[in-house]
């Protein structure tokens, strides 16, 4: 008869001070906020990854992580922000364990980084030119390369992109300000005959 008690009472017994569970998000919800933000944070990995195939795999990382954090969400900054700040922080860990090796290039990416109704023959060129960039991008520091990211080609201040990376305006700075200089070593490299 003791069996039958246990079963019949398996819950776990409550514990001292744990918090109540915070309720989640509602799959037409969250539905929502995915529809509402998933181009722009495709937009952020691309800049952040280059035109790489794992971009539709670190977008759906980030809207996992999304998902899981959104209990945790107070709303000190906007919706937006807490998911550019995770999906920044998901192309990070991407970054960091694909490590320095060249990364092959998706074409039709590529070729949607370029304006459309551009010649073949420039076409053409601004595909070296692109390939040439990320290839050299390739060869930054994460963090360095995070924060040229977020600056140079986001437009975000100096302030935004700490914010997005847990880091102070003056260290985004440093780090783009040296991704910069290693970016130009770089194609300089790549053009010199």
């Amino acid at each position: 008869m003791a069996l039958l008690a246990i079963v019949d009472d398996a819950r776990p017994p409550p514990t001292r001070g744990a918090p109540e569970p915070v309720p989640r998000l509602e799959p037409p919800a969250f539905a929502e906020l995915y529809e509402s933000h998933a181009d722009g944070v495709f937009a952020l990995v691309t800049r952040l990854l280059g035109p790489s195939p794992d971009r539709e795999d670190v977008l759906q990382q980030a809207f996992l992580q999304v998902y899981l954090a959104l209990p945790r969400f107070r709303g000190e900054s906007s919706v937006a922000t807490f998911v550019r700040r995770i999906a920044v922080h998901v192309a990070i860990d991407h970054l960091r364990g694909r490590g320095r090796r060249m990364v092959v290039t998706d074409p039709a990416a590529m070729d949607d980084l370029i304006e459309p109704g551009a010649t073949p023959e420039a076409r053409a060129a601004a595909r070296r030119g692109l390939l040439a960039l990320f290839t050299a991008l390739a060869d930054v520091d994460v963090d360095k390369r995070v924060a040229f990211v977020l600056t140079a080609i986001e437009g975000l201040s100096m302030r935004e992109a700490a914010a997005l990376v847990g880091a102070s305006p003056d260290a985004v700075k440093q780090r783009a300000l040296a991704a910069r200089r290693q970016l130009e070593l770089r194609l300089r490299e790549r053009t010199s005959p």
